[in-house]
């Protein structure tokens, strides 16, 4: 496993390089950003196709800085320089365990402080380089796709915090154990969590830029799979504990083409260090299974991107806004209900039936993307 990417790279070229980036949290940063592109060129499509509109909106030009906007420079400016500078004075710290040093109280004082300084006083002479006499209202045209970026922060911030309560809800022990450790950590983030607290936000905010629901839920759909694809990515290199159950059956002669890690796998050098000491390892990440398992990251992966070809292939031939969505829903929901079946994950027992939280999830996703179709057939009927 390469629980950093310069493991990846001291792999394939024997170098002993140490860029502490986790590869885990390098995949997530591409499937936002690959997920995004997606999202930009078909809000753009849309656009194009008369589907969806720009806005105009009245813009403040030529107004002096704000109180509001200094703080907000000068506390982003501080964060930056606190942990930034802090980062490269003590980088050895921060190697040694990024997240650790991120979430801990540790930083430059003083680099905080100049760079607080710094980028308030930028923004007071910028604005103040701008100004009118008096201040005029501008009329600018918003195009949907240029909201991208937007709509990627707000699903991120909200992702992250759905992502969080909802595997906290699912590992109780853990908070009562150690609350702080379990509230902050990056490890256990729950994909159906994020997804519905971010769905929702996003939701609002579009609306709130008057994007009709359908429209915008098509647009999404292709991205989330696709994204969802390439963050799996970062489980399986990462060897983060999302790995399926013991796997000692032996390969299917029809895939014996293929490596021995595609059908079971025993996760060396694993990020959260689960298993048995390897001989004469020394350092971090020194474990490994004691027995193979399912490497479900990389079946998701795979069934992830059919999902997102499928999608793609059938976009423009759906009339009815709305139609890809719930298509989306009940793919993505028995893609998940199946690899559920040979994944690890706390079960829970309801009516006499062994379900995990994920496959309660999954069966949610596909009666909503059955209702989805009658649905979002009555709201164009009635547009």
């Amino acid at each position: 496993m390469f629980p950093r990417i310069s493991d990846v790279i001291n792999y394939l070229f024997g170098t002993n390089i140490n860029i502490p980036i986790q590869s885990y949290g390098f995949m997530i940063a591409m499937a936002f950003i690959t997920g995004a592109v997606v999202l930009y060129f078909e809000l753009k499509r849309k656009e194009r196709e008369g589907l969806i509109e720009a806005q105009q909106k009245q813009v403040l030009k030529g107004a002096p800085a704000t109180i509001q906007e200094l703080i907000f420079s000068a506390i982003f400016g501080f964060l930056l320089g606190w942990k930034g500078i802090g980062l490269i004075v003590d980088y050895d710290a921060f190697s040694s365990n990024p997240q650790e040093y991120m979430l801990s109280w540790t930083g430059s004082l003083v680099g905080g402080v100049v760079l607080a300084s710094g980028f308030s006083l930028y923004h007071y002479y910028k604005k103040r380089k701008e100004l009118l006499d008096p201040p005029i209202m501008e009329e600018v045209t918003v195009h949907p796709y240029q909201l991208t970026g937007t709509i990627l922060l707000v699903a991120a911030i909200f992702g992250i915090i759905g992502s969080k309560i909802f595997d906290t809800i699912e590992h109780l022990d853990d908070l009562f154990q150690d609350p702080l450790g379990t509230l902050f950590s990056f490890s256990g983030l729950s994909f159906y969590g994020g997804l519905i607290v971010a769905a929702i936000a996003v939701v609002w905010y579009t609306k709130q830029n008057k994007i009709r629901l359908p429209y915008i839920a098509d647009a999404i759909a292709p991205a989330l799979i696709l994204a969802y694809a390439i963050g799996r990515i970062g489980c399986q290199i990462s060897g983060d504990g999302c790995w399926g159950i013991a796997n000692p059956n032996p390969m299917p002669e029809w895939l014996r083409f293929l490596p021995d890690w595609v059908w079971s796998f025993s996760y060396p050098h694993n990020v959260i260090n689960d298993g048995i000491p390897i001989p004469g390892c020394e350092g971090d990440h020194c474990y490994i299974l004691p027995y193979p398992v399912y490497p479900t990251p990389l079946y998701e992966t795979l069934m992830g991107i059919l999902i997102f070809g499928i999608l793609m292939s059938i976009r423009k031939l759906l009339k009815t806004p709305g139609y890809l969505f719930s298509i989306y829903l009940i793919l993505n929901g028995v893609e998940r209900f199946l690899i559920e079946e040979v994944r690890i994950n706390k079960p829970y027992e309801i009516i006499g039936i062994q379900v995990t939280q994920a496959q309660i999830i999954a069966i949610g996703l596909m009666i909503l993307g059955g209702v989805g179709f009658w649905y979002f057939r009555w709201l164009n009927k009635g547009s």
